[in-house]
């Protein structure tokens, strides 16, 4: 569970929360699931706290380790594009 302190959950540790809870709805270890997907049990602990983010083949290996669709631990997960404004690109320095 995150703080009430926390701020906004990132795309990181909304990952993370994702991969724990479909993780201990399987009733698999770390470990487990580290050996499953082909990934070390470090890594699983990694993307669990939400210190890293998964490559998209990691994606796919943890969820057919979980036996899940790999839109579950994607579920949450938020983005949207920024601002272009043509004409508005400035390189500090230039003129």
């Amino acid at each position: 569970m995150m703080a009430a302190n926390a701020g906004p959950p990132t795309v990181a540790r909304c990952f993370g929360e994702n991969l724990r809870r479909c993780r201990k709805r399987a009733d698999l270890s770390q470990e487990e699931v580290g050996l499953l997907s082909s990934l070390h049990r470090t890594e699983i602990s990694l993307l669990e706290r939400g210190t890293r983010i998964p490559r998209i083949n990691t994606l796919i290996k943890l969820a057919a380790a979980l036996g899940v669709p790999a839109a579950t631990l994607l579920a949450g997960i938020e983005w949207g594009p920024g601002q272009v404004e043509a004409g508005k690109f400035d390189i500090e320095g230039r003129k």
